[in-house]
């Protein structure tokens, strides 16, 4: 009977180690891609040169030449 409740012992614990379960592979989620956007604003390339224009037609139209 020791030797039966022996066995019985062994083949319970080798049992529950090998029905453990089996390999997983782990599920990896893709992260979401964000994609930033720039502001609309103006054009600095056309501001900058039509407010220098402004000025120079200002100044010469201010120019009183009384010669």
């Amino acid at each position: 009977m020791t030797k039966f409740a022996t066995l019985t012992a062994v083949i319970g614990l080798s049992a529950t180690s090998a029905l453990a379960g089996g390999y997983v592979a782990p599920v990896v989620e893709p992260e979401p891609i964000i994609v930033e956007e720039e502001p609309a604003s103006s054009n600095a390339g056309l501001v900058v040169p039509a407010l220098l224009l402004l000025g120079v037609v200002a100044a010469v139209a201010a120019d009183d030449d009384d010669s």
